[in-house]
This record gives C-alpha cells, structure tokens and sequence, in this order.
C-alpha cells in the first residue's frame, strides 16, 4: 500500500466525535524515546509530520492523522518516562487504559514498538499484557535494529521474538528503511478484514 497522503487532524485527551466516526485506527503506543514519531514519519514519509514533544513528559494527548483521507495513526504520548511527574504518569496511564479498555472503539489494532537494543522492559510487559487480556488486535515492532550490530541483533530478535510467541515481532529502522514493507502489509491486512466487517456505531 502507499501512503500518498497524511496530515495532522488534532490531538484529543479524552473522547471525541472523531473516535467514532467510522475510520480504522492504527494506535502507536511505546515507551519514551523508542522512536514512534520516526517510525510514523518513516511510513508516511514524511518528516517532521509526527514530532516529538519539546516538553518530554508533559504534553498528553493522542494525536490523530488522517493517512490516505481513509484511516488514522494515533500517535501516543510515551510510557515509562522517569522525570515524568506523578500526576503526569497518572494521567497518561489513565488516558491509555481509558482508549484501550473503555473507549469502545472497535475497528483499530495497536503497534506496540519496543526498543530494539534495550529489549522488553517491565513497562512493555504490563502493556502487552492488557493487550493480551483484552484479547486487543496487536502488533509488534523491535525499532532501532540499526543501533545493533549485526550478531547482537539476531540474538535481541531472538530473545524479543521468544517473549511475545506466537505474535510476529517486524523488525525495524527508521534510518535503514528495514521492515517498512512488512509492517505496512501487517496494516493493510487489517484495514481488509475491517472492510468486510460491519461499521461500529
């Protein structure tokens, strides 16, 4: 699939008309600075579309782009930021759980981009395992495979893959331009089984 457009429509905190009208969403969840804003620039290609906060830690909100005039990206704030305050965590967990459990929008699946070189934290396993027990459409993503050579970069695939059996894990790089074409054709085959399915009201 190419993306021939994407632009920012708003970033909402809480819920709103747009949740619910009807369009896929491809939600892009992960911890602070594993590279989602360039993971989503990267796919879209274009820079500088999604950014990352001047502010890391305080701006919380989803942001919502509008790809090929037909589905969204939600870009979220990330998780696990340790300067965050602890109001500032409360809130993002509160706006996360609230999308994932309580939102009820239906027609979406969530990337899940975990950070190649550090691997799965303790963060990342909470959030897979609320995707998990709420049996939530998933993807998973090991980003940054270019900061690791070539022998450590098998063994952390490996060790990530091992984690999250029986989900396929894409392996991908932002700067190398590895693993574009899988994910996308991750995304598209959900966009088709939407298709076929009855709209959510």
């Amino acid at each position: 699939m190419n993306i021939t457009s994407a632009r920012f429509i708003k970033g909402i905190i809480g819920t709103d008309d747009m949740l619910y009208d009807g369009k896929f969403q491809v939600a892009f969840m992960g911890r602070s600075n594993v590279g989602k804003s360039s993971l989503i620039n990267s796919l879209t290609g274009k820079d500088g579309l999604a950014r990352s906060s001047s502010s890391p830690g305080k701006t919380i909100r989803m942001d919502f782009f509008l790809i090929n005039d037909t589905f969204y990206f939600v870009d979220f704030p990330g998780y696990g930021y340790a300067k965050r305050s602890r109001e500032a965590r409360d809130t993002l967990e509160k706006m996360m759980l609230w999308y994932l459990l309580y939102s009820e929008v239906k027609n979406r699946t969530v990337v899940l981009i975990i950070d190649a070189k550090v691997g799965v934290t303790a963060y990342d396993q909470e959030m897979t395992k609320r995707l998990w027990e709420e049996h939530i459409d998933h993807i998973i993503v090991a980003n940054k495979v270019d900061n690791l050579g070539r022998g450590q970069r098998d063994k952390q695939l490996t060790l990530i893959r091992n984690t999250y059996e029986p989900t396929d894990v894409v392996a991908y790089s932002s700067k190398e331009e590895f693993g574009r074409n899988e994910l996308m054709k991750k995304i598209l085959s959900r966009l088709q089984l939407t298709a076929l399915q009855p709209q959510q009201k």
